[in-house]
């Protein structure tokens, strides 16, 4: 069996077709990479929730956020551990 030498262009090489094949999957299959931070109108679309009810959350402390240079920014971390913390079990 002959012997092969791999080279670090080789590796390279199988790294970016290897990223390039993961991205198409993921495209494939509708599975969007979640940002870790969020601007207004996307947590209002996650949420389905109006500018007033995320303002509501903003002033009463239930949604951390940042503000930098006029835009609100929001952790994502943060709105799951809301929904996390708001969960109810009903017992039927």
């Amino acid at each position: 069996m002959p012997t092969q030498i791999l080279t670090i262009e080789d590796l390279s090489e199988f790294k970016t077709e290897l990223i390039e094949e993961i991205k198409k999957l993921l495209r494939q299959s509708g599975i969007q990479p979640v940002k870790k931070v969020l601007k207004s109108p996307d947590v209002r679309k996650l949420l389905n929730i109006s500018p007033g009810t995320l303002q509501t959350m903003r002033i009463n402390g239930t949604l951390p956020f940042s503000k930098i240079g006029g835009v609100i920014y929001y952790d994502y971390e943060d709105i799951q551990k809301m929904l996390d913390n708001n969960k109810t079990i009903h017992n039927y």
